[in-house]
């Protein structure tokens, strides 16, 4: 089997890379950064988002499977969709379990999903993410070539990606390093979410590929047990006890108050995906996976939390305006020196935004 990755270097497309290679199959992986070839593994440095470096990669193969982790505008995948599902037996597209509406419970793959029963016009004018990957699952379904399959994943993480609502590990865990207080809604702590490991996303889509009954469907790739973001809180506060010997402290805020210390183009996510009940029916993907088998959050979150920060704790993009904002709410301050505070331009905003703003 030949498998074409398309930016296949994070939570989930590293460890499909790595599952590929270990089961003997003959991996080619598009990366912009450069990475050494491995066993079965041949990494392709450039820009899979152009168009020109795609067509050279399907000139002369015809993949058993393309695996697609690129994230497009709708106009950008309507232009190379033919090529996509011509160079491949069966086309892979990584969609999101965003799309789905709050509807019905569990979530099935046949839920209705938001770009269908939306009302809200603010909302549907917008390219936000849930949306964009609907209008993209659209043109597949829509296409006159049936060789692929839809792949909705949730929230998934690991030793690198960890997340709380729709905080980053930059926008939670490094102010809770530095002694204060995690802004969190307190209108999400009851709400049902799946935090799944990006390995156990990755096998899931490695045994998806080759199988006919997997031609023109779509899928859902979760844990089976749901977990409330209260108790996700609860293990990130045991991991950290452990890794740091510190408590991990929350300041809950209403949404409202929350929303005024994150970038406004995650207000859609807030409201159309977090502050909904997100539980699925694994009866379609336990076909193929036994989803029962998946690692435990309980379990492996805290795992991950723990080396992440014994490791070192590198973190990146984190955007001391919003930590000003942060402090405002909760009374703190940064000291100025502060990493990645070092910068003049990250210092005035901070202060700015801490003490004028």
């Amino acid at each position: 089997m030949k498998v074409l990755v398309l930016g296949g270097t994070g939570a989930i497309g590293s460890n499909l890379v790595r599952i590929l290679s270990d089961n003997g199959v003959e991996t080619t992986v598009t990366s912009r950064s450069y990475h050494a070839n491995q066993s079965n593994v041949t990494y392709v440095r450039g820009n899979a988002k152009d168009n020109i470096f795609l067509r050279n990669l399907c000139a002369n193969s015809r993949w058993d499977a393309i695996v697609d982790f690129m994230s497009y505008k709708t106009d950008e995948f309507s232009a190379r969709l033919d090529l996509l599902l011509s160079s491949s037996r069966q086309y892979v597209f990584i969609s999101s379990s965003r799309v789905y509406a709050d509807k019905e419970h569990p979530i099935k793959e046949t839920s209705p999903r938001l770009l269908d029963v939306s009302d809200d016009s603010s909302f549907l004018a917008t390219d936000e993410y849930a949306l964009t990957k609907g209008r993209q699952e659209n043109l597949l379904l829509n296409s006159t070539s049936r060789n692929y399959t839809i792949v909705r994943p949730y929230i998934t993480y690991d030793k690198y990606r960890l997340q709380l609502g729709v905080l980053e590990k930059e926008e939670w865990l490094f102010r809770a390093l530095q002694g204060h207080a995690v802004v969190f809604p307190h209108e999400m702590l009851n709400r049902v979410t799946t935090m799944t490991h990006g390995y156990d996303v990755a096998m899931g889509i490695y045994k998806l590929l080759g199988k006919e009954d997997a031609i023109g469907e779509a899928y859902h790739i979760t844990v089976e047990q749901p977990i409330t973001w209260s108790e996700i809180i609860d293990i990130y506060r045991q991991g950290f006890k452990e890794a740091t010997g510190k408590e991990l402290r929350i300041h809950l805020v209403p949404t409202e108050d929350f929303l005024r210390c994150r970038a406004e183009n995650l207000v859609w996510q807030v409201k159309y995906d977090r502050l909904f009940d997100r539980d699925f029916d694994v009866t379609k993907e336990s076909q193929f996976v036994k989803p029962e088998e998946f690692s435990k959050a309980e379990i492996c979150l805290k795992q991950c939390l723990v080396a992440f920060i014994k490791d070192g704790s590198h973190f990146k993009n984190v955007n001391m305006k919003y930590e000003a904002i942060k402090d405002r709410i909760t009374g703190e301050s940064f000291k100025i020196n502060t990493p990645p505070a070092s910068s003049i331009r990250q210092k005035i905003n901070y202060l700015l935004y801490r003490y004028i703003l």
